[in-house]
């Protein structure tokens, strides 16, 4: 069985070549690229003319084909989510439209990773950065933007005779868009009976005939076709409510809180449901020592592969400290998957001084290393480790 980590020490856009050469392919793409804050980054390439270039655009002459050869190495069906804050957040947008096609923008997330928010230095204390998500063929993507962690029970407070849990929705649709001119198919007579609750599309003994209106008595639709309302009668109740017009019989759907249920996420994802830049640091500590400044938490990776099947093919290839194959593992161990990372870094030099350099760790490559073999050894999976690739052709 292969391990759920591997790592490849070299220039990451080497290693994407090298990929498409072999023509292997993955599921889904997530990356941390550097954020181009005014310092050095150390992906570095010949490009013509580079020297004029201002820093956004030398930034994204680094970035743009490190992203097309990724897209190349994608299987139709996954996605790219990738980390960024404000220096080039809008740059990177622009750059990805490019790249995988506006048709191919899926979402732009805000992340929460400092609750405080950063005091330091003028203007706001920003408390956030940003999450682009693009599919590789969004007509055979398969993300699910979704997840299981997202559903409150708390929002199913009705119990039925079974024990099971529910909330009610009404039946009719609300969007007043869809009428009986917009939808005239779904506006029909239903019966039902307010005293036992029981719901058809024909009468029978005690019961009312009911139509969709809205709240100021105006014609309205059902969700449900009759032949729906027919099978899944029993998901169905009928009850007296009190209106803006009096008291009238109404339908309503119990929407049962099921295993496996999952609901849509929303695109501010909040520190307190996947972790801070400090929870990040605390995790790596634990494992490897404080030996990387600004890591991303588990539980950010952890949405991210909620989204997608339990057996994807995940490629870091600005991999840092290693969350993403930490995460892989911490998701295979909860729920039985078959996940496998493949996580990239260039040996830049750590800095002098620092705590990684006062434990060995030389490169950054080095505190990938050493993460996902601790990772290895705590959680389980496995970890093997392809020989070095040198760095990508001058162009």
């Amino acid at each position: 069985m292969a391990p759920w980590n591997t790592f490849v020490e070299g220039d990451n856009l080497a290693v994407l070549e090298m990929l498409a050469a072999r023509g292997d392919r993955v599921d889904l793409v997530y990356i941390d690229p550097p954020y181009n804050t005014g310092n050095g980054f150390a992906y570095v390439d010949d490009i013509r003319g580079g020297a004029g270039l201002s820093r956004h655009e030398a930034w994204t002459a680094m970035m743009r084909p490190r992203l097309e050869a990724a897209r190349q190495v994608m299987a139709p069906t996954g996605a790219i989510f990738v980390s960024i804050d404000d220096h080039e957040a809008a740059h990177l947008r622009l750059l990805l439209d490019d790249v995988f096609g506006e048709e191919s923008f899926l979402a732009q997330v805000v992340v929460n990773l400092n609750a405080k928010g950063r005091q330091l230095g003028p203007g706001f204390a920003t408390d956030h950065e940003y999450l682009l998500v693009y599919a590789r063929d969004p007509r055979a993507c398969v993300l699910q933007a979704s997840s299981a962690e997202a559903v409150d029970p708390a929002d199913f407070p009705l119990r039925h005779d079974d024990g099971r849990a529910y909330r009610r929705l009404p039946l009719r649709n609300t969007n007043k868009r869809f009428n009986p001119a917009t939808a005239p198919t779904l506006h029909y007579p239903l019966h039902g009976d307010p005293d036992t609750g029981r719901v058809a599309t024909t009468p029978f003994d005690g019961s009312v005939e009911i139509r969709p209106v809205f709240g100021d008595g105006r014609p309205a639709v059902w969700r449900w076709s009759a032949a729906l309302v027919d099978e899944r009668s029993g998901d169905l109740l009928c009850r007296r409510v009190q209106g803006k017009l009096g008291e009238r019989v109404d339908v309503y759907q119990r929407d049962w809180l099921q295993p496996g249920r999952r609901k849509k996420l929303r695109t501010i994802w909040l520190a307190a449901e996947i972790g801070s830049t400090d929870t990040a640091v605390a995790e790596l500590k634990e494992l490897v020592g404080h030996v990387f400044e600004s890591p991303k938490p588990t539980g950010l990776l952890r949405r991210i592969l909620a989204t997608m099947p339990d057996d994807v093919r995940v490629l870091d290839f600005f991999a840092g400290s290693g969350t993403t194959g930490h995460a892989v593992a911490l998701a295979n161990a909860a729920d039985g998957g078959t996940r496998h990372c493949l996580s990239v870094n260039r040996p830049e030099p750590t800095r002098a001084g620092s705590n990684a350099r006062a434990a060995g760790l030389a490169t950054v490559a080095d505190i990938t290393r050493a993460r996902l073999a601790a990772v290895a050894e705590r959680v389980g999976g496995g970890f093997e480790e392809w020989p070095p690739v040198a760095d990508a052709p001058v162009r």
